[in-house]
Protein backbone atom coordinates (compact mmCIF):
# COMPACT_ATOMS: atom_id res chain seq x y z
CA UNK A 1 0.00 0.00 0.00
CA UNK A 2 1.56 3.40 -0.79
CA UNK A 3 1.49 6.32 1.40
CA UNK A 4 2.22 10.02 1.84
CA UNK A 5 4.11 10.73 5.06
CA UNK A 6 2.55 13.24 7.14
CA UNK A 7 5.55 12.97 9.80
CA UNK A 8 9.01 11.52 10.00
CA UNK A 9 8.99 8.33 11.11
CA UNK A 10 11.82 6.27 11.56
CA UNK A 11 13.25 3.85 9.13
CA UNK A 12 10.37 4.49 6.99
CA UNK A 13 10.77 8.38 5.69
CA UNK A 14 10.72 11.71 6.36
CA UNK A 15 7.35 13.96 5.33
CA UNK A 16 5.69 14.62 2.20
CA UNK A 17 7.58 11.38 1.00
CA UNK A 18 5.56 8.59 -0.73
CA UNK A 19 6.51 5.05 0.35
CA UNK A 20 5.00 1.35 -0.03
CA UNK A 21 4.19 0.24 3.47
CA UNK A 22 2.14 -3.38 4.79
CA UNK A 23 -1.48 -2.33 4.36
CA UNK A 24 -1.85 -3.51 8.37
CA UNK A 25 0.88 -1.14 9.37
CA UNK A 26 -0.94 1.84 7.68
CA UNK A 27 -4.08 0.68 8.64
CA UNK A 28 -3.27 0.24 12.12
CA UNK A 29 -0.41 2.29 13.20
CA UNK A 30 0.12 5.32 10.56
CA UNK A 31 -3.11 5.88 9.30
CA UNK A 32 -5.01 6.40 13.14
CA UNK A 33 -1.78 8.52 14.67
CA UNK A 34 -2.30 10.84 11.36
CA UNK A 35 1.53 10.07 10.85
CA UNK A 36 0.46 9.26 6.71
CA UNK A 37 -2.60 9.81 4.62
CA UNK A 38 -3.40 6.98 1.72
CA UNK A 39 -1.46 8.14 -1.43
CA UNK A 40 -5.03 8.47 -3.65
CA UNK A 41 -4.94 10.32 -7.29
CA UNK A 42 -6.66 13.48 -5.18
CA UNK A 43 -3.71 12.99 -2.46
CA UNK A 44 -1.13 12.90 -4.98
CA UNK A 45 -2.47 15.96 -6.72
CA UNK A 46 -2.10 17.85 -3.62
CA UNK A 47 1.22 16.55 -2.74
CA UNK A 48 2.75 19.53 -3.90
CA UNK A 49 0.71 21.75 -1.64
CA UNK A 50 1.43 19.29 1.12
CA UNK A 51 5.05 19.69 0.88
CA UNK A 52 5.39 23.64 1.27
CA UNK A 53 2.96 22.79 4.22
CA UNK A 54 5.03 20.76 5.69
CA UNK A 55 8.43 22.33 4.54
CA UNK A 56 7.25 25.55 6.40
CA UNK A 57 6.23 23.73 9.78
CA UNK A 58 9.52 21.58 9.57
CA UNK A 59 11.05 24.99 9.52
CA UNK A 60 9.70 26.32 12.40
CA UNK A 61 10.19 22.76 14.51
CA UNK A 62 13.60 22.55 13.63
CA UNK A 63 13.98 26.10 15.30
CA UNK A 64 12.21 25.63 18.04
CA UNK A 65 13.77 22.04 18.76
CA UNK A 66 17.09 23.74 18.41
CA UNK A 67 16.06 25.99 21.15
CA UNK A 68 15.01 23.26 23.20
CA UNK A 69 17.93 21.52 22.56
CA UNK A 70 20.26 24.46 23.84
CA UNK A 71 18.20 24.30 27.16
CA UNK A 72 18.17 20.67 27.84
CA UNK A 73 22.19 20.60 27.58
CA UNK A 74 22.39 22.38 30.51
CA UNK A 75 19.51 20.55 32.55
CA UNK A 76 21.29 18.40 34.99
CA UNK A 77 18.51 15.77 36.61
CA UNK A 78 19.48 14.16 40.29
CA UNK A 79 17.89 11.02 41.20
CA UNK A 80 18.27 9.47 45.03
CA UNK A 81 17.55 5.37 44.86
CA UNK A 82 18.57 2.46 47.56
CA UNK A 83 22.08 1.07 46.91
CA UNK A 84 23.45 -2.00 47.85
CA UNK A 85 27.18 -1.78 48.88
CA UNK A 86 28.68 -1.98 45.83
CA UNK A 87 27.01 1.25 44.81
CA UNK A 88 25.19 -1.25 42.35
CA UNK A 89 20.78 -0.23 42.24
CA UNK A 90 18.12 -2.20 43.79
CA UNK A 91 15.86 -0.91 41.25
CA UNK A 92 16.62 1.20 38.16
CA UNK A 93 16.36 4.45 36.64
CA UNK A 94 14.66 4.29 33.09
CA UNK A 95 13.61 6.24 30.67
CA UNK A 96 9.78 6.88 31.78
CA UNK A 97 11.83 8.01 35.17
CA UNK A 98 13.63 10.44 32.79
CA UNK A 99 10.95 11.72 30.86
CA UNK A 100 8.96 12.49 34.50
CA UNK A 101 12.04 14.15 35.72
CA UNK A 102 12.25 16.42 32.72
CA UNK A 103 8.38 16.77 32.69
CA UNK A 104 8.63 18.18 36.41
CA UNK A 105 11.49 20.78 35.00
CA UNK A 106 9.14 21.76 32.54
CA UNK A 107 10.57 19.94 29.42
CA UNK A 108 7.84 17.70 27.25
CA UNK A 109 9.92 14.91 26.65
CA UNK A 110 8.54 11.26 25.06
CA UNK A 111 9.84 8.58 26.46
CA UNK A 112 10.73 6.69 23.77
CA UNK A 113 12.90 9.82 22.06
CA UNK A 114 15.63 9.43 25.08
CA UNK A 115 18.11 7.26 23.77
CA UNK A 116 19.01 4.82 27.03
CA UNK A 117 20.95 1.82 25.58
CA UNK A 118 19.41 0.26 29.06
CA UNK A 119 18.29 1.36 32.32
CA UNK A 120 20.76 2.63 34.75
CA UNK A 121 21.83 0.63 37.43
CA UNK A 122 24.61 2.36 39.01
CA UNK A 123 25.27 5.20 41.09
CA UNK A 124 27.19 8.06 39.29
CA UNK A 125 26.60 10.65 36.72
CA UNK A 126 26.53 9.49 32.99
CA UNK A 127 25.45 12.05 30.26
CA UNK A 128 22.25 10.91 28.23
CA UNK A 129 21.26 11.77 24.86
CA UNK A 130 17.82 12.64 23.49
CA UNK A 131 16.76 12.85 19.99
CA UNK A 132 14.38 15.67 19.16
CA UNK A 133 12.53 16.34 16.11
CA UNK A 134 14.20 16.59 12.58
CA UNK A 135 17.97 15.63 13.30
CA UNK A 136 18.24 17.64 16.36
CA UNK A 137 19.95 15.95 19.08
CA UNK A 138 20.62 17.16 23.15
CA UNK A 139 22.57 15.38 25.99
CA UNK A 140 21.59 15.91 30.20
CA UNK A 141 23.01 14.66 32.76
CA UNK A 142 21.78 12.27 34.87
CA UNK A 143 23.32 12.24 38.52
CA UNK A 144 21.87 9.20 40.66
CA UNK A 145 22.86 9.11 44.32
CA UNK A 146 22.63 6.57 47.27
CA UNK A 147 19.58 6.93 49.03
CA UNK A 148 20.53 7.86 52.99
Amino acid sequence: MQIILQEDVEKLGTRGEVVEVAAGYARNYLLPHKLALEASPANIKRLEKIRITLSKRTATEKDAAQQQAALLNQVTVKFARKAGETDQLFGSVTSADLADALKAQGFEIDKRRIQLDEPIKIVGERMVTVKLVHGVTAEFKVVVEKEA
